[in-house]
């Protein structure tokens, strides 16, 4: 794959408005703020191709990339508790309605803060996509401001903390040094390559 051939393709605001899928997909989920886009710019080593905000929640359509033969799907962050609660209920039914439809979704990447224990919004969305058996990886964000007796701790803490972790791909990422971008695009090669 080509990463530096990454090119921005579209933005839905509903649910309804969601093309059917056409090709592999690779979907970001996260809380707001916990570094979807600065992940997306990251892999496909462009400074601006998705946009970064340092204010949370701004993000608020489901954006596609393309790359190579494989879609790559920027959900809204969740668990932004300044949304109104309208705007609130659109997102979780535009990312629900996302993982609900017939997709060729390989896998989700699902993005958690790696300073922070996982929040309640994340279990929730591990036990989702557990439950609905979608394929899913942890990328721990912000890798980069821990020490290394805090990334430790962190480390091995994290069995306990999240669902079937024996049976999770988790991958330290750092937008600052880079660490977790090869293997994370091994593992996104890997997933999407044609059978």
């Amino acid at each position: 794959m080509n990463w530096n051939q990454a090119e921005f393709t579209a933005a839905f605001g509903l649910a309804k408005q969601l093309p059917a899928g056409e090709r592999p997909e690779i979907a970001f989920a996260g809380r707001s703020n916990v570094g979807k886009s600065t992940l997306l710019n990251k892999l496909f080593g462009r400074r601006a191709l998705a946009r970064v905000s340092s204010v949370p929640g701004k993000t608020a359509t489901v954006n596609f990339y393309r790359c190579g033969n494989v879609d790559f799907v920027d959900l809204p962050g969740y668990g932004y508790a300044k949304t109104a609660k309208s705007e609130l209920r659109r997102w979780q039914d535009l990312i629900n309605g996302y993982l609900q439809q017939e997709r060729d979704l390989r896998a989700v990447l699902l993005l958690i803060d790696m300073r922070h224990p996982p929040t309640q919004n994340d279990l929730q969305m591990a036990d989702f996509l557990i439950d609905t058996e979608t394929p899913f990886a942890v990328v721990l964000t912000k890798a980069d401001k821990l020490n290394k007796s805090e990334r430790a701790a962190r480390l091995a803490a994290l069995p306990d903390e999240l669902p079937q972790f024996d049976d999770l791909t988790v991958i330290p990422f750092s937008s600052v040094t880079g660490e977790g971008i090869e293997p994370l695009r091994t593992l996104i090669e890997e997933i999407t390559s044609e059978e």
